[in-house]
C-alpha cells in the first residue's frame, strides 16, 4: 500500500468543522488503497477553537500522527487583551470586542504581518518533523489541506525537498472574502499574500477546491486548473448519534424545533426569521414554534433573535461535540441555515448542508437564489432556499411547514437514493483515484 502525508492543521482533538474533510479522508483512505501519515500540530501548542476528542475514534488503528510545535500569536494577543487564550481563539470574531482601539490594532497586525494567516508560525515546525517522516515511515505523496492556507507553505517546502508530488486541497478561498471586511488588510500585504499563492499552488501537481464555484474562482485568480471533491457526510456519523442531544429538553417533544448548528456570525445573521416572528400575528400562526442554536453565536445575532422573536422562543446550546450536533440535526422539525452575506455568496455551498441533508429533516435556507447551495437543495430535494429579502416566501414556507407538523405529517428533507454523492467514503477514493494519477504506478516508498 502507497502512503501519502496528509498535512493538516485541524485534527482530533480538535473540533468544529475544520476537521471533518481532513479526518474522513484519513478514516477512508486506506480502503481506498493508501494508508495516510497524518502531520498535524500538538494541541498544546494549537489554536484550537473548540475540542471534541471523541472524534480520535475515527482515526483508523495503526496510523500513524506526527503532532508538531508550532508558535501562533493568539497567546501574545490574549496577554493583550487581559483574556486567556480560550477566550480569543474564535471562529473569525465570535466574542470580539468590535470597538476596542486594542482589537482594531490586533486585527491590523494579524492582517498585514501574518500572511497568509495567523498559523503560519507552524510551518517551520511541521516542515522539520516532515522530514523526519520523509526518512521514517516515508511517503509517496503528499496533501495539504487548508484553511488554515499556512498548510501548503508546509507542502510545498516538502514536496521540494523531498520529490514527492504534493495536491493542495482548499476547503475555502485563499485569501477568503468571507472575512475580508473584518481584516484591515493593506493594498501591499493583498499583493504580497496573492503572489505567494499563486506562485506555491503553481507547483501542486494537483489543486482541489471543494465546490465548482470555488474551483473557477481559484482557477481564474491563480492561472492553475482545479479538481473538485466536495464535503460530505459520513454515514456511520448519522447511524451512530445519540438518540438524545446535549441539552435536550424534555417539553420539546410537543414543539416545532427551528435548530440551527454550529458557527452563527453576523454576516449569516437570518434577520427575516427575526422580522417574520416579530409580526403581530407570529403567535397565532406558530405558537409552539421554538428556535434552538446549537454551538458558537456571536453575541449581536443572539441579541436580536430575543430582542425580535422574543426571549420565550429562544434556546442556546454552547459548543457541544460533532455527535450530539448530528443528534440535533435529526432532532428538529426545520434546519435552518443561512449563507453568509458577502461577495460571491451564490458559490458558497457551507459544510453542514450535506449533513443536514443526510439528517433527513427539511432545510430553510438563506441565500442566494440558482447559487450552488440552491442547485444542491433541489437537486436532492432536501429544502428551500429563500433570498434574504424574501419575508413573504418565508411566511408561506413556515406556515406549511407548521400546518403539516400540526397535522402530524411532518414534511420530509432529502430521500436516501439522492446522497450518493456526498459519502465522506466515496469522496476519499476520488482522493485516492487522483493521487494514484500523480504518482507511478510502481517503486517502494521514500
Amino acid at each position: 500500500m502507497k502512503r501519502v502525508l496528509f498535512i493538516t492543521y485541524y485534527f482530533p482533538p480538535s473540533g468544529g468543522s475544520g476537521v471533518q474533510r481532513g479526518l474522513k479522508m484519513v478514516k477512508y483512505l486506506p480502503e481506498a488503497g493508501w494508508e495516510p501519515v497524518v502531520l498535524s500540530v500538538h494541541p498544546d501548542h494549537a489554536a484550537y477553537p473548540d475540542l471534541d476528542p471523541a472524534m480520535l475514534a475515527d482515526v483508523p488503528e495503526g496510523i500513524r500522527v506526527e503532532r508538531t510545535r508550532s508558535w501562533d500569536p493568539y497567546t501574545m494577543y490574549a496577554r493583550m487583551m487581559g483574556k486567556q487564550k480560550s477566550e480569543v481563539v474564535g471562529v473569525g470574531f465570535l466574542g470580539a470586542d468590535h470597538a476596542s482601539p486594542k482589537e482594531r490594532f490586533a486585527r491590523w497586525v494579524r492582517a498585514n504581518l501574518f500572511l497568509p494567516d495567523a498559523r503560519v508560525g507552524w510551518v517551520r515546525h511541521a516542515v522539520r518533523a516532515g522530514r523526519r517522516l520523509a526518512a521514517d515511515p516515508g511517503f509517496d505523496a503528499i496533501v495539504s489541506t487548508g484553511p488554515p492556507h499556512s498548510a501548503h507553505l508546509v507542502g510545498v517546502q516538502l514536496a521540494r525537498q523531498t520529490g514527492a508530488p504534493w495536491i493542495a486541497d482548499l476547503r475555502d478561498a485563499w485569501p477568503d472574502p468571507a472575512y475580508q471586511h473584518m481584516l484591515p488588510t493593506g493594498r501591499w500585504a493583498r499583493r504580497r499574500d496573492e503572489t505567494t499563492r499563486n506562485r506555491i499552488l503553481r507547483e501542486a501537481a494537483a489543486r482541489v477546491a471543494v465546490t465548482k464555484d470555488l474551483a473557477r474562482h481559484m482557477s481564474d485568480a491563480t492561472g492553475s486548473p482545479f479538481s473538485v471533491i466536495r464535503n460530505g457526510f459520513d454515514p456511520e456519523d448519522m447511524t451512530t448519534a445519540p438518540d438524545r442531544p446535549a441539552g435536550w429538553v424534555d417539553d420539546w417533544e410537543n414543539d416545532f424545533l427551528v435548530v440551527h448548528t454550529g458557527n452563527l456570525s453576523p454576516a449569516r445573521d437570518p434577520e427575516p426569521l427575526w422580522k417574520v416572528l416579530a409580526g403581530s400575528d407570529a403567535e397565532a400562526r406558530w405558537p409552539r414554534l421554538r428556535l434552538v442554536f446549537v454551538g458558537n453565536v456571536d453575541p449581536l445575532v443572539l441579541a436580536a433573535a430575543s430582542r425580535h422573536a422574543g426571549p420565550g422562543r429562544i434556546h442556546h446550546v454552547p459548543y457541544v461535540p460533532h455527535a450530539s450536533a448530528v443528534s440535533w440535526m435529526k432532532a428538529a422539525t426545520l434546519l435552518l441555515l443561512p449563507i453568509n452575506r458577502v461577495m460571491g455568496s451564490a458559490g458558497i455551498v457551507t459544510g453542514k448542508i450535506y449533513e443536514y441533508l443526510a439528517s433527513g429533516r427539511p432545510i430553510l435556507a438563506f441565500g442566494e437564489p440558482d447559487g450552488e447551495a440552491d442547485a444542491i437543495l433541489q437537486e436532492s430535494a432536501g429544502g428551500t432556499l429563500l433570498d434574504y429579502a424574501d419575508e413573504e416566501g418565508l411566511g408561506t414556507l413556515l406556515d406549511d411547514q407548521y400546518r403539516a407538523w400540526a397535522a402530524s405529517s411532518t414534511v420530509k428533507g432529502a430521500p436516501a437514493e439522492s446522497l450518493g454523492p456526498f459519502s465522506r467514503r466515496g469522496q476519499a477514493h476520488e482522493l485516492a483515484s487522483l493521487l494514484s494519477g500523480i504518482t507511478s504506478s510502481s517503486g517502494p516508498s521514500a
